[in-house]
């Protein structure tokens, strides 16, 4: 087992000590992010994780979504080349194959799984296309009902030596443990960190399967809001897209969205404001560090 170490607080001192990778040249330099998600009544997922990922300075910016909402996507994302994928009667991404999706998941630097999916026999389908289409050098971010998928099948990440990032919330930490998280949320993303071989980000509680760990004590209630949990996942993939390493982007992840909030709160106050809202400051939160 991992010699665990103390958790580090996350500040701007450490950060500015763990800078960025700050690319140069094209947007290629900067990667591509494939957001896999979204359904036919939670197309605002995968809209959130994708223009997170471009405003945390992600070069290229593609969206897999359901084929029923991909046109009015595009028009909102026109960033974005948006794929639709098969879905079922009531409107869940279908895990049928897709050869469309194998190539966009071959060509991505970065694939975050999970936002906006809702079907979980279908997720955990389509989870393991991605993973089997997938380089073994992308970064991959599983988030929502992908994690769900992953307590299903807890050995798909076991000794692939993936870069992946883990981000769940405490429902579906419950799922991933098998039991009711405990009190002490270090303890509880160091034993997920180990046991599925990623780095976790548990509410600002990150660990890595090597026992490091890190903890954002910034954020504050006015970022339990719809959509908060797309806007971070979609932030750490960006990130992940420029070049930082799974513990680095996801230090700086939970840092940047508990501090884009902070940024709301002389408009809105402590809560009120809205996870889209988070999408604006997070270049000013990044280049002030």
């Amino acid at each position: 087992m991992p010699n665990r170490s103390e958790p580090k607080v996350i500040t701007p001192g450490l950060l500015r000590d763990w800078p960025l990778p700050v690319p140069s040249g094209g947007k290629e330099s900067r990667g591509t992010v494939l957001v896999v998600g979204g359904s036919r009544v939670t197309p605002g997922a995968v809209l959130l994780a994708g223009v997170a990922a471009l405003r945390a300075g992600a070069g290229v910016l593609q969206l897999a979504t359901a084929e029923s909402t991909a046109a009015a996507l595009s028009i909102q994302v026109p960033e974005a080349l948006v794929v639709g994928l098969p879905e079922t009667v009531d409107g869940a991404v279908a895990g049928r194959h897709s050869a469309r999706l194998d190539e966009l998941v071959a060509t991505a630097d970065v694939v975050a799984i999970g936002p906006g999916l809702h079907d979980i026999d279908e997720t955990t389908t389509l989870l393991r296309q991605v993973l089997d289409a997938a380089g073994t050098r992308t970064s991959l971010v599983l988030d929502a009902y992908a994690l769900g998928a992953l307590s299903h099948e807890p050995g798909l990440l076991v000794d692939a030596g993936r870069p992946a990032v883990l981000t769940p919330n405490l429902t579906e930490a419950r799922h991933l443990l098998g039991r009711e998280p405990g009190d002490d949320l270090d303890a509880e993303a160091g034993e997920l960190a180990e046991r599925y071989h990623a780095v976790v980000s548990l509410y600002g509680h990150i660990a890595a399967p090597d026992g490091r760990r890190w903890r954002e004590e910034s954020g504050d209630a006015g970022l339990g809001t719809s959509g908060s949990g797309d806007v971070r996942a979609g932030l750490l993939a960006g990130l992940l897209s420029r070049g930082a390493e799974p513990t680095q982007a996801a230090c700086w992840a939970a840092f940047t969205h508990a501090v884009s909030g902070q940024r709301l709160v002389p408009r809105y106050g402590r809560i009120g404001f809205l996870a889209r809202e988070l999408l604006d400051e997070i270049p000013q939160t990044l280049a002030t560090v």
